[in-house]
């Protein structure tokens, strides 16, 4: 298997085809969204066929997304600062090197907490489909402001009321 480029973008660094590749997450591109925080997902042009891969910085109050469900596995890994989880409507809180695995099927959030960022890496299985995502109603996820308001599979629906991500430079935030 031959190494991937790398391309130099206004962002940063993003890979440019097939193979191997190496990069450093603070010279790769990166994305921000309002109540959502900043992420960097390493991927080029084309999404990874089989697993996602990112990295997140959440200020408190800050989530991975809407509280959700699907058909693949996704597991969570707190690098740094604290976090809650939203898992099955269910609330824990989370703390540097805490590990969270959700089996298909799981309802669950992340939510940044504490007095600053927090870091978390965050891992997916693909293949089976976008299909199969699930924004349920949730009580406690509500609390945190990533509850839907009405059950939907849509995620255009799910984050209607947030603008959209815009790709951003990488500006320090890890530690």
């Amino acid at each position: 298997m031959p190494e991937a480029p790398l391309r130099t973008t206004k962002y940063g660094l993003a890979p440019d085809g097939d193979g191997w590749f190496v990069i450093n997450a603070r010279e790769v591109r990166w994305r921000e969204r309002e109540h959502v925080g900043r992420w960097c997902d390493f991927e080029g042009k084309k999404r990874f066929p089989q697993v996602g891969v990112n990295i997140s910085v959440l200020q408190p109050g800050e989530s991975l997304g809407r509280y959700h469900r699907e058909k693949a596995q996704e597991d969570f890994l707190v690098l740094a600062g604290s976090c809650r989880l939203i898992v099955e409507d269910e609330e824990r809180e989370l703390r540097a090197w805490d590990f969270v695995h959700c089996p298909p099927e799981t309802d669950h959030m992340i939510v940044g907490a504490g007095d600053g960022p927090s870091v978390v890496l965050a891992v997916g299985a693909r293949g089976r489909g976008r299909s199969g995502i699930v924004y349920p109603v949730s009580e406690t996820a509500k609390r945190f402001g990533v509850s839907v308001r009405e059950e939907t599979t849509g995620p255009a629906e799910a984050y209607a009321d947030l603008p959209p991500s815009s790709r951003v430079v990488y500006g320090g935030w890890l530690p």
